[in-house]
Formats: structure tokens, sequence, C-alpha cells
């Protein structure tokens, strides 16, 4: 409910400060005096695009049921505010908030009804409005409701999954052949750290071998002199152990070498270039033997990426598959009670629209594939038209019906309604019966009403009077002689007589 209006330096207003009633609250006064200003000024507080904002205006509403974000935490009595300096700026009990937030936040409990609106009538609007008058009364439906629609946005998150995964296959192919044909090279040649300077090292003897033998051939006759050698220390009484340790160790490491130039021998020298061959390769690639392993393990890893994603795959298809089944079947059973739902609704539409001098209505349904909102799309006709044939008074006087019609079954705020002359070029029998529709919504709704006609004015719970003086707009609620002035001039001009002043008291049951 909407508590408080206050502004500044709005069209022909210079300020205005108006504090509302729960229930129906009327605008009335001369035309161009300023009520669609106020009006707008609403609707701009909640997010409506603005064809002209005020310096300054702010709202205060008690916080409707249901109402969070994740961003903001909401008191019971919420302050929206508006400024315009070189650009408009929204606020919400402080913190600033876009107008596109604002509006899609308040969307759900505060509608719009102008005489020049063509829209409510849409698959979407009609579906929202026989659910809200069946989760009112049905516990049953509205939990089976809300299992639906967090099953169906679970179900298209897992529908993008797959079709992401399936756009991709191509692509993933060919990278699961690539990776693959990266591990069997690098696993193909088989690298060890260190090999390549190993290799290195065979090559450099093998490069020496031949001068290594002959060497190893002439250094040998040291061998033929060393009992001599020996001979001379024991003749000059000195110690010979460290030349017999040194010749000792030189048989050693000739015969090493020996040996080492046998093997370099059977060595296959073109196996042992080609060898440094393919190591040269793969450092050329990867920088080194150990990035190029590091290299394949990071594919190897890559791969069982891939393999899990093919299984990702067959696991979401089997998954989409029982849902859809499982999603059809609550689908279903939501189009039934919508149904049942619409008789009823049309039952009591067909009341409203008897005074109004309209044929009743009839919902229709279209089966289509399962969505957001199950498997209904939802039409309207009326008699033997169809909504996109009537005029703008006809379309607006049967979705205000249709409001009327689908009221919650258990009386409880349902939020705010704001109408824009929905009376306006009525009869009075279709004045009266619009009255009687707006003064039931306004039991379960707090309506905003610009009238022109009498009928509504009279069972208004708050009459606020617009008029302007010397070209500046003013608002001030009425009292009750003050209301049947108004009424009175609404019924005989500005000027009324003894019998419209009379009538005004009629209709205010005086």
């Amino acid at each position: 409910m909407v508590e408080r209006l206050f502004l500044r330096d709005l069209v022909t207003f210079k300020e205005a400060e108006l504090n509302f009633e729960p229930g129906l609250v009327v605008f009335s006064g001369p035309s161009g005096a300023g009520k669609s200003v106020l009006i707008s000024a609403i609707l701009t507080a909640f997010g409506h695009p603005a064809k002209s904002a005020a310096s300054l205006c702010e709202v205060n509403l008690k916080k409707p049921r249901g109402l969070k974000h994740e961003a903001y935490e909401f008191e019971e009595t919420i302050a929206i505010k508006s400024l315009k300096k070189e650009k408009l700026r929204y606020f919400i009990d402080g913190q600033g908030i876009s107008r596109k937030v604002l509006q899609s936040l308040f969307a759900p409990y505060v509608s719009y009804l102008s005489v020049r609106d063509s829209k409510g009538m849409e698959s979407e609007s009609l579906i929202a409005l026989l659910d809200r008058y069946l989760a009112s009364g049905d516990k049953d439906y509205k939990k089976l409701l809300k299992e639906y629609t967090k099953r169906y946005r679970t179900y298209r998150e897992k529908v993008q999954q797959l079709e992401k995964i399936r756009q991709s296959e191509k692509e993933m192919a060919e990278k699961i052949e690539f990776a693959r044909y990266e591990i069997e090279k690098i696993d193909k040649i088989d690298p060890r750290p260190g090999e390549e300077e190993e290799m290195l090292t065979v090559k450099q003897q093998l490069s020496r071998i031949d001068k290594l033998k002959e060497a190893l051939e002439e250094a040998s006759e040291i061998f033929r002199f060393e009992s001599s050698v020996e001979e001379v220390y024991r003749l000059l009484d000195k110690d010979v152990s460290a030349f017999s340790e040194a010749m000792n160790q030189l048989r050693a490491d000739f015969e090493e070498s020996e040996t080492l130039a046998a093997e370099l021998e059977e060595t296959d020298v073109e196996a042992v270039l080609d060898r440094l061959g393919e190591l040269a390769e793969l450092k050329r690639r990867y920088g080194s033997v150990e990035e190029a392993l590091a290299y394949r393990d990071a594919k190897r890893k890559e791969l069982e990426g891939y393999t899990h994603m093919e299984q990702d795959k067959s696991l979401l298809e089997q998954y989409l598959q029982i849902e859809f089944g499982e999603l059809h079947t609550l689908a279903s059973r939501i189009s039934l009670a919508r149904k049942k739902a619409a008789a009823e609704v049309e039952e009591r539409a067909a009341v409203y629209l008897s005074e109004l001098k309209l044929p009743p209505i009839q919902f229709v349904f279209e089966t289509g594939a399962l969505g957001e909102f199950g498997l209904d799309g939802i039409a309207i006709s009326l008699g033997e038209s169809s909504m996109e044939t009537l005029s703008g008074g006809e379309f607006n006087r049967v979705r205000l019906a249709l409001l009327a019609a689908a009221m919650p079954k258990e009386q409880k705020e349902s939020g705010v309604l704001i109408l824009d002359e929905i009376d306006a070029n009525v009869s009075g029998d279709e004045s009266i019966a619009i009255a009687e529709m707006i003064a039931a919504l306004s039991k379960v709704y707090q309506v905003f009403a610009i009238s022109h006609q009498p009928h509504l004015a009279a069972k208004a719970s708050q009459h606020i009077l617009v008029h302007k003086s010397e070209g500046v707009s003013h608002a001030a609620v009425l009292d009750e002689n003050g209301r049947i002035a108004e009424i009175s001039r609404i019924i005989a001009g500005e000027k009324p007589t003894e019998q419209a002043v009379a009538f005004a008291r009629k209709l205010r049951g005086m």
C-alpha cells in the first residue's frame, strides 16, 4: 500500500504532498488540472518510463508480501526517491537502484490500466491471472506451480548445457584427435630427462674412438717398465707403495677405457645421430625434454576431460528425457486446473459484463510445446469477437471485469492498481457497473483512479481534488462537504444545480 507521495517541481506542480488511505483513492478535477501528472508520478516511482520527472519525488509504502531482492534488505515501510539533476536517479531506502531493476522489482505488485492502453490480454498475462486466482485459494496448486517452475528452470539450464556440448562436438572431436596425436608422438620418442646430454657424450666419445684406441695402445707400453721402476725404488731403499698404487689405478683406468672403446665399437652411430635428431626436434617444439613430458601429461589430462564431457553428455540426455516426461505430467495437471479456474472466472465475469452490456468471455486454450508456463497458450474471445477487434473502451472494461472476476478467493492485499480514466466515455449504466467493479477490486487492491464520473467518485474511500490556480496545480484531500461539492460539479458543471447536489448526496448515501 502506498502511504505518501511528495513531489517538487513537476510540470505545473511546484510542490505536492499527499497521505493516502487504503481502498479506493479517486482523483478528480477539471481537465488539464494535473490529475494524470500525479498518476504518472506514482508510476514513475515504481520504475515506469517518465514522460516528465519531478526534481524530487518521494513515495512511501508498506512492504508488499513476498518482496525481496538479493541486493536489498527491506524494512516494513519502504521509501522510494527519485532526483532529477542532469539525469534522473532512483533510490530505494537510500540505496541507488536502476529504473529497470526498480520496475522489475515492483512489477508483480503494481498494475496499470489506461483507456489508451491495449496491453494485458497476452497469453502470459492471462496465465498469470488464472495462476493468482488458483494459488489464492488452493495451497496444493501453489505448491504444484512452484515445483514446476523450479524444475523447469533447472531443466532449461540442463538443456542449454547439452546444447553447448553439442555445438562444440565438432571442435571437441578435433581437439581430441590433436591431443591423441601429440601424446602418441611424444610417447613414440619416449624421452628421458638428461638423455640428450648422455647422447651428446656418446657422440663426442665416438668421434674420438680411433684416437683413443691408438693412444691406449701406445700408452700400454708403460707397463713393460713397471717392474724395472720398482727395482730402482728397492735399490734406492725408497717406499715403492705410492708408485704401485698409481700404476694399479692407471691399469684400472686403461681397462675401463678399453671396455668403453669395445662398447663404442658396437654402438650404432646412425642410431645415436637419429636419436639426437628426435630429441633436438622435441627441444625445438617444446623447449626441453622435461617441458615435452609436461606437455604430454597436460594433454593426457585434457583428454580425460573430453572423455568426461562425453559422459556428461550421455548423463544429460538421460536426465532430460526422464525430466521432460515428468514435467509434461506436471504441466498437464496445471493445465487441467487452469481450465477449471477459467470456467469459474468466465461465470463470475459474465455478471460484470452483463451489467456493462457486453457478452460473456471465453478462455481459449491451445496446447503448445513445453515451456516456462507449462503447455498452455491462452487467448480470450468476447462473444463472437476477438480482443483485437474491440474498441479501447471495450477492451479495458473487459480487463476490469476480468480483474474483478479473478480476485483472490481469500480477501487479502494484492498490491496497487492504477486506473487512468478507465470509465471515460461510458453511459450511465456502464459507469455504475464500472464503479461497482472498481469498488469490489478496492477490497483487495489499493486503487488509484482518475475519474470524470460521479458514481466512482462517490464510492471512493478517499477523494482528492486536483485544480489549478494562476497556472499552478494543487491537490487536496476533500472532506465530506468538499466531496459533495466536487461530485455535484462532475454531474452538472462549474455551477451545479440543486438537483445535482441532491443526487451527489444520494450517491454518498446521505
